[in-house]
């Protein structure tokens, strides 16, 4: 149990990638905070599985994200998870969605981060882990919101790491391609009106083309990534960006 008494927050974490790294983290000793919506007997169901607490914050306001770490206490782990997507040309994407999908994905990292860093530093140990995506590291089109949100949490991990560099705290990210989750199963409709495809064609054409492996990444392989990386054997791993992503960006 390599995480016995460490608290670990995972944001959006009531379902799809979230939930798997909570599960790999409750796995190996730590008491994990679950944060996100869902029907509230799904999440009570959850909680008591993993022997977790759970806190609903809106992460999409500054209020929401201190009440998330008011209510979650210093956490040793912090995992960034939290995100939402939209797929339109850029001259038709709601000015709406850009600005809540970037609070969603990178400004709640922000928030969480800063206030979870002073614990951190004092306790001499930390582990900070952002959900970033292949799209950290390139670019789709039609996903301009996203592109941006992602590129930037690579940005912000990597200053966070240096800051922290001589702490005991460490940041990275994990950049999965194409995961079978909820968000991805959400975004297949909207990608079919802007590209005038079927269903069949975006599985095949647009999502599992760029995956050399053509399999969807498995989200307990993400779990299993972000457990190694809140290891001892990890402390000095940080500013990273870790791929796990079938090959998608290695040309």
């Amino acid at each position: 149990m390599s995480l016995s008494g460490k608290r670990a927050l995972v944001t959006g974490s009531t379902s799809g990638i979230g939930l798997a790294i909570a599960r790999a983290l409750s796995a190996e000793g730590a008491q994990v905070v679950l944060n996100g919506f869902g029907d509230e007997a799904e999440i009570a169901a959850l909680c008591e599985e993993l022997g977790a607490t759970h806190v609903g914050a809106d992460l999409m306001t500054q209020e929401g994200c201190e009440r998330l770490m008011e209510e979650a206490g210093a956490v040793d782990i912090l995992i960034n998870n939290a995100g939402m997507q939209f797929v339109s040309p850029i001259e038709d994407f709601p000015v709406d969605k850009w600005s809540a999908i970037i609070a969603l994905n990178l400004t709640a990292a922000f928030h969480t981060t800063r206030l979870a860093v002073p614990a951190m530093k004092e306790k001499g140990w930390g582990r900070i882990i952002n959900t970033a995506s292949a799209h950290s590291k390139t670019a789709s089109p039609f996903k301009s919101a996203y592109n941006a949100s992602k590129h930037g949490i690579d940005g912000f991990t990597k200053t966070v790491a240096l800051e922290l560099a001589q702490t005991g705290v460490t940041a990275n990210c994990i950049s999965p391609g194409y995961v079978w989750t909820p968000l991805i199963e959400g975004q297949i409709p909207d990608t079919m009106k802007a590209r005038g495809l079927s269903e069949k064609e975006v599985i095949n054409d647009v999502l599992l083309a760029k995956q050399p492996t053509k399999k969807f990444v498995q989200p307990a392989e993400i779990g299993a990534l972000a457990v190694f990386l809140c290891r001892e054997e990890a402390g000095n791993v940080t500013g990273a960006n870790w791929s796990i992503d079938g090959g998608w960006t290695a040309g």
